[in-house]
C-alpha cells in the first residue's frame, strides 16, 4: 500500500516561499501522475498542479502559475511544491495525491486504479 507524507509547511509572510515535499513509500508510482491539492477553510478541496511520471507534463492552476513549481525526483520517491511570492490567499492545507485524481486534472486518460493522499500541511501565509 503506498503511503505518501508531506512535509515543509509552515508561517510565511507574504511575499515569502516555501518548499513542500512529498515522499512516498510502500509501493511502486511507476507510470502514476501525482498532484498537489489545497483546502482552505470552508472551501472545497482544489487542485494546485500535477505533473506526470517523467515531468514531461505539468499543469497548474491559474492562480499559481507562474509562482509555484512543481517537480518530482522518481528516485528518490519524492515530490515537490516550491512556492513563491505567496499570498494570504494561498493559506491551506496542502495534500499530496497520486492516481487518479492528479490523472483527471491532467487530463490524462490512463488505467492506473487507485488514489493515494498524504495526511496534509499546513501553510498559512500572513499580511
Amino acid at each position: 500500500q503506498v503511503q505518501l507524507v508531506e512535509s515543509g509547511g509552515g508561517l510565511v509572510q507574504a511575499g515569502g516561499s516555501l518548499t513542500l515535499s512529498c515522499a512516498a513509500s510502500g509501493g511502486s508510482l511507476v507510470m502514476v501522475h501525482m498532484g498537489w491539492f489545497r483546502q482552505a477553510p470552508g472551501k472545497d478541496r482544489e487542485f494546485v498542479a500535477g505533473i506526470s511520471w517523467k515531468g514531461g507534463s505539468i499543469r497548474y492552476v491559474d492562480s499559481v502559475q507562474g509562482r509555484f513549481t512543481i517537480s518530482r525526483d522518481n528516485a528518490k520517491n519524492t515530490m515537490y511544491l516550491r512556492m513563491n511570492s505567496l499570498k494570504p490567499e494561498d493559506t491551506a492545507v496542502y495534500y499530496c495525491n497520486a492516481g487518479r485524481q492528479s490523472m483527471y486534472y491532467m487530463e490524462y486518460d490512463g488505467d492506473y486504479e487507485y488514489d493515494h493522499w498524504g495526511q496534509g500541511t499546513q501553510v498559512t501565509v500572513y499580511s
